[in-house]
Parts: structure tokens; C-alpha cells; sequence
């Protein structure tokens, strides 16, 4: 799931926004108006002594069917969804063209007013129901006396009395009764955020169909009702087949916003209600939040216990998802074993990071299936509105980001951040760029030593460096990140191997023989076939398997350690050194240190760099030192760049250094001119007199970094 993002923000759809009066008070205001309407329409008939309902066979008839529409209603037991009958609808307009207001309103109350109480649970929503179809009602009689047309139980308006005006009049009246009753309804319990586009659609079919149903059938019923009132009950067929097509049409509607499985909201709806969202927080000055919640390793349930046991344990992760919610979140399953959970109304980053953290732990407990107790991980992202996206495609496309870049670093939950997208414009057209550097050779290597302290030189370490024709040169971090991101790292693994392999041949030709380190990144450990890969290669220059080592970071066995392993023991096999590169950054080395066959642990530049300074890194060196040599390991120390850290270090019992004090790194030429003028007698340290000036154009976090690792 990785929806694109366009050239710009998609067109919102804006719909009809919540009431100016709050809800509660409009539907208060409501029943109160029905109420008084009611009472003074009864009243009034009374005081007249007009009759409230017709008599005799008409009476009964209409009662009957009044009886049959309200059993099948009841029958149906669906109570999600009142505004969708037409067949109470088409019994109280054909009611008001015959008799009148005070009959089409008792006709109305009959229908809500008996299924409500037959769902004792939603009383308070038949009593709003009941009293808009009132002023509905009203208006309706009131639009058919502007035709001068006043029925009444007494007076009714017969159908031979029609003439050509009553068309017209039918028509009008059918559509004021529509129009005031849906529109009070939307008003009186629109949500806050404003209706979904989908859902708003779907509506207008089924107030179409309720119309159409108006116009078709209420007539045909007050001309049975006066001329064989006995057959009234027979409508009670076309009534509930209306009825059933409107509550068919609901399902589906339902069905395109739904997820079948969990009974969650889907993709679809997420997107939907997200536009909804923006815009309310755009309103208010408020900022809404989305979290991508992807469980972790989900596919071996699969395809250890078979898909309907992953189903049922997805049931338990929404069953699960749904209880964690804070007030106001609304959660969705995107697909597979990717969830989504929307909080409106979000004050800050901080806290959207917090509640994901919070849902995170949740779907981390223990749970049960099939007699088994799985403990399942996940991974969340989080994208923040306005800070991240201002539409909602993009918010899910930042949110999906933040979420794999938790998979990565196995921190459970990120917030996006611009700098570790590889997928803005401005990187892909980077990427692009690099692309078409690696396959025209424009990329460089540059080389820096490693020396012991005894001057000997222990070799050379390739790291990569790209000149950009507009851009300059490009930070490596930023590069290799990209590459190790977008699926590009295989391809500069090979041009750095295939480069420095090439560059160690020709040096051997002169008479130069020094191993050169080249580093390789977790995937390319992972994948299979690289062991044979490396040999080939090797094999093709003419260089021997020692004057290649490999260095790996601590990352490499995270994800898979077993094969990391398998494929290090091919590469040793093959000949190959390999090298622990930034250790003491990472997770797990002490505990498979013992296990690799590595040759080599180079302590990370982060620890050298306050050595000095902070007595806890000098331990932390110390024990490293201690703790390789006692596993046969030599010690490497990256970035030194003064004489104290140098002399500390050999204190310390470190084996070799690299460095601005040694070199910094340099491209081919000059890397063979300073092993050249090294010759036998290796490197010696200089004094401050005559120490090689620093380079102006590397700064320092870019002198030490390595060709073909992911960047932390």
C-alpha cells in the first residue's frame, strides 16, 4: 500500500457543513416547534369538531395498511438507518393530498412513533424522527394551499375534482415534504466533520428512489382509497418492495466503505473522512493526525497456520485496535495487515506519536489462537496535518513512510520526517540522477588508509563520492540512504565492488599489494547468491580473496541473523575478511559477535571523538579493545584526527587507526602517490610542523563515510 502523490493536492470535495446552531439545540428546537404545530393543529380540529381520521371501510383500509407497513418495518430490525423508507413516506403524502394535515400526521406518527417503541433503545431518535415528519407534513399542506387546495377529513380533495393544475401541485408537494424532512434530518444529526462524498452520493439515489416512489405511488393510493378502499392493504406489496430496494441499497453502499472482513471502515472511507477532516482542522486552525499501524512478520502466521487462522487473528487485532481508541479516533483497515486509525483533532506531533505508541503496545499483547499464544509486533507511522501533508493522499502516502522507516530501524513508531523521504520530488529526481551517474561511471572512489601504530599501513578504505553537475558534490549520507531506500543499493554495491576490485588489480600491477575494505549494505548480505557473486568478481580481476574485506554494521543482523551468518561464512570460505564496521551503534553485537566470522571490529567515531575528553567513552573503548582481542579480533579506531586520541588509543591496546591524522580520503592518483612515497618504511607520524593540511573541501562527517551502508 503506497499510494502515489500527485503533482499537486487533489480538489476537495467540500459538503454541506455542520448547522450554525449546534445539533442538540436544533433538535431540541425541533421537537418543541412539531410539538406546538401538533397540538394546535389538534386542537383547532377539535374546536371545530372536525373528525382527526376518516371512518368507516377508508378508514379501516388506511388503518390496516398503516399496521402492515409498520410490522414490516419492525420485522426488518434495522435500526442504523431511519431516513431511508419510502413506504411511510408514500402513505402519509397520498394521506395529506386526501384528508389533509392533522390525518397525514397521525398517519406518520403511527409509522414512527410504533417502530420506535417497538426499539425501545431509540426512543429519543423516533421522537426527532416523528417531529420532523410533522413540520415536514406542514410544510407540505402549506405548499399545497399556495394551489388553493385545503383537504380535510370533512372536505377530502377527491379525484375528480382534479384538473390540470393538480399535477403541478403533486408534484410540488411531493418534493417540499422531501426537502423539509431530509434537510431537517441532515442538519439535526450531521456529523461534525461534514458527510463523506461517497455517502453523501448515495443518499441522493435513495432520496431519488423515495422520491420517485412520492410521486408514483401516492396518488395511486388516494385514488384506491376513494374508489375501493377495500384493496388499500394490497399497496402494502409495492410499499415494501420500495422498501427493501432502499435498505438494498444502503447495504452496498455500506459494503463500498467497509471492510468485510472486520467490519472496519476501509481505504476507501479513510480517504473520504480524512478530506472531511482536513478541511474542519483547516476551519478551525487545528492540525489532524493519521497513523499506519502494519503488523510485523504477520505472513508467517500464514504460512505456518494457514490463512483462515491469520483471518481470525485479524479479527482480534481490530476487536483489539477498537478498545485502544482514544475518544474521537476512528480506526480503518487499509488491506492485508495494514490499519489506519484517524484522529481528527490532534494538538501536536508529539502527541499523535504518543497515542501510537499507546495503540503500538496494545496490539503487542499476548493473544490466542488455535490453543497458541502469539505475541505479535508492530510497526506505526504517523503524518500530521499541516505539518507533513495538506491533502489526504499525501497524509497516508508520509504516514506509510514514517511506518516502514519504524520496520527499519525496529523502533516501533515514527513521525515522518522530509530528510529520510526518498520519495519528494526533489530526491527522485536525485535518485534519477545517481542512477545515470553509476551507469556512465561518474561516481568516484576515494581512498582512506588505515595504519598500526608501528606505521605499518593496514590497508585502505573505499568510500564512495559523487560530484553532481549542478549540486556539487553530494553529501554520501544523503545518497546512500536514497539508494539503500529505492532499491538502487544492489547496483552501487556492484560499481564500488567492480571499482575498488579494478583499482586493487592495477595496484598490484605496480607493485602495491593492500587490502582494500569496501562496505556492503544489510540487503545486499540478504540476498541470496552474494558470496558466489563476490568470489566471481574476485576471480575476473585476478586479485586474491585477502585484498578484498568486506565491512558489515551491526544492522546486518537484525532482521535475519541466520542468513547473515550463512553468507559470511560463504564469503570466508571464499577467502574474503570481513570487518565489523561502527560497532557499539547497534543492537546485538555482543551477543553474535561470537558467532561471525568477522577478523576485524572497527570501533565507531562517535566514541573516539570525546575520548579525551569523557572518561565513560575511554571505557567504553577499553572494554571493546579487550573484549575483541580476547576473540581473536583485531581493533580499528575510525576518526582520529589529533595526537592525544593517537596516543590514548595505543594506551588502550588499539591495533590500527584511521583518520584526518593519517590521511584524509583521496582519489585514485593521490591514494597512489601516498602509498608510493610510504614505500617500506610505512607511515610515521608527523609534528605539528609538518602534518599535512586538512582538506577544505570534505568536512569531517563526510571524510569517514562508508560506501555502501544504510546511514542511521
Amino acid at each position: 500500500m503506497e499510494p502515489t502523490e500527485g503533482a499537486g493536492p487533489a480538489q476537495r470535495l467540500r459538503w454541506p457543513a455542520a448547522p450554525v446552531l449546534p445539533p442538540a439545540v436544533l433538535r431540541i428546537a425541533v421537537v418543541a416547534v412539531a410539538g406546538l404545530a401538533l397540538a394546535a393543529g389538534v386542537l383547532g380540529a377539535v374546536h371545530e369538531g372536525r373528525a382527526l381520521f376518516p371512518g368507516g371501510t377508508v378508514g379501516w383500509a388506511f388503518a390496516v395498511l398503516t399496521g402492515i407497513i409498520v410490522g414490516h418495518l419492525v420485522a426488518m430490525g434495522r435500526d442504523r438507518w431511519w431516513g431511508g423508507t419510502g413506504s411511510g413516506a408514500a402513505l402519509t403524502l397520498a394521506m395529506l393530498l386526501l384528508y389533509g394535515w392533522v390525518p397525514s400526521v397521525l398517519v406518520s406518527l403511527a409509522v414512527v412513533v410504533l417502530v420506535g417503541a417497538a426499539r425501545r433503545h431509540r426512543w429519543r431518535q423516533a421522537l426527532l424522527h416523528g417531529a420532523v415528519d410533522i413540520l415536514g407534513v406542514g410544510t407540505a399542506s402549506l405548499t399545497l394551499a399556495c394551489f388553493g387546495v385545503h383537504p380535510s377529513v370533512a372536505t377530502p380533495w377527491h379525484p375528480e375534482d382534479w384538473g390540470l393544475a393538480a399535477g403541478p401541485a403533486i408534484v410540488v408537494t411531493a418534493l417540499a415534504y422531501l426537502t423539509a424532512t431530509r434537510a431537517l434530518l441532515w442538519y439535526a444529526v450531521a456529523p461534525r466533520g461534514g458527510g463523506l462524498p461517497t455517502v453523501a452520493r448515495t443518499a441522493l439515489m435513495r432520496q431519488g428512489m423515495v422520491g420517485v416512489a412520492l410521486l408514483g405511488l401516492s396518488p395511486l393510493i388516494l385514488v384506491v382509497g376513494c374508489d375501493m378502499p377495500v384493496l388499500l392493504p394490497l399497496f402494502a406489496v409495492p410499499l415494501i418492495a420500495l422498501d427493501s430496494t432502499l435498505w438494498i441499497a444502503h447495504a452496498r453502499a455500506e459494503e463500498q466503505l467497509r471492510d468485510p472482513l472486520t467490519g472496519l471502515p476501509n481505504r476507501q472511507w479513510l480517504l473520504e473522512r480524512a478530506w472531511t477532516a482536513l478541511d474542519d482542522a483547516e476551519r478551525k486552525g487545528e492540525r489532524t493526525a493519521l497513523i499506519l499501524i502494519d503488523l510485523d512478520k504477520f505472513r508467517s502466521v500464514n504460512d505456518t497456520l494457514g490463512h483462515l487462522a491469520g483471518d481470525r487473528l485479524l479479527l482480534q487485532v481490530a476487536d483489539r485496535l477498537r478498545l485502544a481508541l482514544p475518544r474521537g479516533a476512528e480506526a480503518a483497515r487499509l488491506g492485508g495487515d495494514e490499519f489506519a486509525v484517524l484522529l481528527p483533532c490532534c494538538d501536536s506531533p508529539t502527541r499523535a506519536q504518543r497515542i501510537a505508541r499507546a495503540l503500538v503496545a496494545a496490539l503487542g499483547s499476548p493473544l490466542s489462537l488455535d490453543g497458541l499464544t502469539l505475541v505479535l509486533e508492530a510497526s506505526a507511522g504517523v503524518a500530521v496535518f499541516p505539518d507533513h501533508a495538506v491533502d489526504a493522499e499525501g497524509l497516508l502516502r508520509r504516514a506509510d513512510v514514517a511506518m516502514y522507516q519504524a520496520k527499519r530501524d525496529r523502533s516501533g513508531v515514527e513521525v515522518y520526517e522530509a530528510t529520510r523521504d526518498g520519495n519528494t520530488p526533489d530526491r527522485l529526481g536525485l535518485l534519477g540522477d545517481l542512477r545515470r551517474a553509476l551507469d556512465s561511471g561518474d561516481v568516484e572512489l576515494h581512498y582512506q588508509p588505515k595504519v598500526c601504530f608501528d606505521g605499518k599501513i593496514a590497508g585502505l578504505e573505499a568510500l564512495v563520492r559523487w560530484e553532481h553537475p549542478q549540486r556539487g558534490r553530494v553529501n554520501p549520507e544523503e545518497f546512500i540512504a536514497m539508494a539503500e531506500t529505492s532499491g538502487l543499493m544492489p547496483q552501487l554495491t556492484e560499481y564500488v565492488l567492480e571499482t575498488a576490485l579494478g583499482q586493487v588489480a592495477r595496484w598490484r600491477k605496480m607493485g602495491l599489494d593492500v587490502p582494500v575494505a569496501v562496505n556492503v549494505s544489510p540487503r545486499d548480505v540478504h540476498s541470496p547468491g552474494f558470496a558466489g557473486a563476490v568470489a566471481a568478481r574476485l576471480a575476473r580481476h585476478g586479485v586474491p580473496p585477502g585484498s578484498l574485506q568486506l565491512e558489515i554494521t551491526e544492522h546486518v543482523l537484525l532482521e535475519d541473523p541466520q542468513r547473515a551468518a550463512d553468507t559470511m561464512a560463504g564469503l570466508t570460505g571464499h577467502g574474503v575478511k570481513m570487518s565489523l564496521d561502527d560497532f557499539g551503534t547497534g543492537y546485538s553485537s555482543l551477543v553474535h559477535l561470537r558467532k561471525l566470522p568477522v577478523s576485524e571490529l572497527k570501533i565507531d567515531r562517535s566514541f573516539v571523538a570525546r575520548l579525551v575528553l569523557d572518561n565513560e567513552d575511554a571505557e567504553i573503548v577499553r572494554c571493546t579493545v579487550d573484549l575483541a582481542h580476547s576473540l581473536g579480533l583485531l581493533v580499528v579506531a575510525e576518526g582520529v584526527e589529533d595526537d592525544e586520541t593517537w596516543e590514548r588509543l595505543r594506551d588502550l591496546g588499539c591495533d590500527a587507526v584511521q583518520g584526518w591524522l593519517v590521511a584524509a580520503a583521496m582519489p585514485p592518483d593521490e591514494a597512489t602517490a601516498w602509498l608510493r612515497a610510504r614505500g617500506e618504511h610505512g607511515w610515521r607520524r608527523p609534528n605539528a610542523l609538518e602534518r599535512e593540511p586538512e582538506p577544505e573541501h570534505a568536512p569531517v562527517a563526510d571524510a569517514d563515510q562508508p560506501s555502501g551502508q544504510a546511514v542511521p
